[in-house]
């Protein structure tokens, strides 16, 4: 009884904690502006399941994407196995679905192949992340925190897929044995590899066994509260982000209502704009002006750099670097929410996502080829904070490269980008 409670009190203070870091995240999401994405929900359904759930994206890398896939189908799958061992923790039963028969031996052997896959899909990551240094990973805004918090996930799932076959390595030996309740069940193709190196103690079995267990599931629940704090929240968030994604053109960029508006009551005097089309800044200045679309897109970003690899500008020496942007408005997203949550409500601290976070020579780099939202796993799109972003700086703070200014001085004066008068504009097609 004594274990059943200290398990009762561990997983429901898990729930607990990461329901509150939960509702933090969806607030903090809250604080950004309204946009309807709930159109064609065939479409988004199908969306979601290629892309999310079918990693569609992700093999545009092949060799990548098959270790992602082993990680990602062992995660989902051995987690069926959590219930058992939360239901065997609750109620002090031991391996409770083995009633299962040659379904239950199936279940356990699939679950072997599938944790080693993610053991030895994790050992590569590592690989490529600390001995061959491939370069996306090892970018300088990945300094610090970040780069050790993918090695944490890295060696955490490495740490909870040994444990999980060492259990069942002592468990099988247990049966072996016939020590106590461990009756003989399951198939165990990969873990009885581990036998010779067991001792033959049934004592020291048990109390490895007993480790193993506590450490897997308790490595579990510690994990399921360190993703709030983590980019490993997109095993989360890709869902619904997959959901709600633009299903519009790439290229198609949005209008403001307000503009739009304006421009109607010039040409229609008798055109009263909506209410609620009335804004208080054109663009971005900081998170809270950009949609919850956006915001959520900064929760969910892998920092895996694929858009940052793809990116022209990126990749001719620009500073621009698109993951960058992403961590950048999420970093601000928790300073912002950190603020409200201490004072009621926001108050001014003197930075903005602008300037503060992202640097005017970040934001005019962009070429806004798409490349970035066409490379995303996950369809992240850094483009439409990028846009928000320049749409204050020229339109609430007029200010912009030289460059675009004479492009806007030509568009007003001339009707076109170019410098020529209107009258000119056919010369081209002259015969000399």
């Amino acid at each position: 009884m004594i274990g059943q409670l200290i398990f009762a009190v561990c997983f429901l203070g898990a729930l607990f904690f990461f329901s509150k870091n939960a509702r933090l995240i969806y607030s903090n999401i809250q604080l950004g502006r309204d946009l309807d994405r709930s159109d064609k929900p065939l479409e988004r359904w199908k969306t979601m399941i290629l892309v999310a759930f079918g990693q569609k994206k992700m093999f545009k890398r092949v060799i990548p994407a098959i270790l992602h896939l082993f990680v990602y189908l062992g995660f989902v799958i051995i987690n069926i196995e959590m219930l058992e061992i939360i239901i065997d923790g609750l109620f002090g039963t031991h391996r409770v679905f083995s009633f299962l028969g040659s379904f239950y031996s199936f279940l356990i052997g699939s679950f072997e192949w599938l944790a080693l896959g993610v053991l030895l899909s994790c050992i590569v990551f590592l690989i490529r992340r600390n001995v061959i240094s491939v370069n996306r990973l090892n970018s300088k805004e990945l300094d610090n925190w970040p780069k050790t918090d993918a090695n944490i996930i890295l060696i955490t799932e490495i740490l909870l897929m040994s444990a999980f076959l060492l259990m069942n390595a002592a468990d099988f030996k247990l049966q072996l044995y016939g020590y106590e309740h461990f009756k003989s069940v399951g198939s165990f193709p990969v873990s009885h590899y581990l036998l010779p190196y067991l001792p033959t103690s049934t004592t020291s079995l048990y109390l490895i066994e007993r480790f193993s267990w506590w450490f897997h599931i308790l490595g579990v629940l510690t994990f399921l509260n360190y993703l709030p704090y983590s980019k490993h929240l997109h095993i989360v968030l890709a869902f619904p982000n997959t959901y709600f994604s633009n299903l519009n053109a790439k290229g198609q960029l949005s209008n403001m209502n307000a503009v739009t508006n304006e421009v109607k009551a010039m040409l229609d005097p008798s055109f009263t704009p909506p209410s609620s089309d009335v804004t208080a800044r054109f663009g971005a200045k900081d998170v809270q002006d950009l949609t919850w679309k956006s915001l959520l897109d900064a929760y969910t970003c892998t920092e895996c750099g694929r858009c940052t690899s793809s990116c022209p500008a990126n990749i001719t020496g620009k500073l621009l670097s698109p993951r960058k942007i992403m961590m950048d408005t999420r970093d601000r997203l928790t300073e912002v929410g950190d603020n409200i949550k201490v004072n009621g409500s926001f108050v001014e601290d003197g930075k903005s996502l602008i300037d503060t976070y992202i640097s005017r020579e970040e934001l005019w780099a962009c070429t806004s080829c798409n490349a970035c939202v066409e490379q995303c796993p996950v369809n992240i799109n850094p483009l439409d904070i990028i846009i928000e972003l320049r749409r204050f700086a020229v339109m609430e703070e007029s200010q912009a490269p030289g460059s675009i200014n004479n492009m806007f001085g030509n568009i007003e004066n001339n009707g076109a980008p170019w410098k020529y008068a209107q009258m000119d504009r056919a010369n081209w097609t002259q015969q000399q």
